[in-house]
């Protein structure tokens, strides 16, 4: 299917809604997108026009939203766009909602804490734990970073390459 899909980065503009439905769960909010850009001749930020969007998501992803959420924080928004009209009282308007694959907090405005959700029972796109028991514990960190290691004996395997001799 050809879905158009859209990043945003933004703001919760309304407090997250969630509902129950036949189908699971719902999470729905407004989500405002401001454009900024820089202007040379003030040395100033100015802000654009602002996008509101209606995010929907669905099951897990609304349930944790909810959870998670608040109005007014920064988050970066994944999902599938979709543009509608609708006549009300004789007029004519245009709605643009997204159904949100990811959402995250705006790492580059704050922090946040990530907790894992327990699932009970995977679903069908996720992949099954080998030894039945749900979701598979994460063991403890490796004494060392193995990415660092690597990148030490990089340098190390380099360095012993490019000896001059004179």
């Amino acid at each position: 299917m050809n879905d158009t899909t859209v990043t945003l980065v933004g703001n919760v503009a309304t407090a997250v809604e969630y509902r129950d439905t036949a189908t699971g769960g719902v999470a729905r909010f407004r989500f405002a997108v401001t454009a900024r850009r820089w202007d040379r001749e003030k040395a100033l930020w100015s802000d654009g026009p602002t996008s509101f969007y209606t995010v929907s998501a669905w099951r897990s992803l609304g349930a944790n939203l909810a959870a998670s959420v608040s109005v007014g924080e920064p988050l970066v928004v994944h999902g599938r766009l979709r543009v509608r009209e609708d006549e009300r009282d004789g007029q004519r308007k245009t709605f643009v909602d997204v159904a949100a694959l990811a959402v995250g907090h705006d790492l580059s405005r704050g922090t946040a804490a990530f907790r894992r959700a327990a699932r009970s029972a995977p679903g069908p796109d996720q992949e099954r734990d080998p030894t039945g028991e749900g979701v598979a514990a994460l063991g403890p960190a490796p004494d060392r970073d193995p990415w660092a290691g690597a990148a030490a004996d990089a340098v190390a395997e380099a360095a012993t390459r490019f000896v001059t001799v004179s």
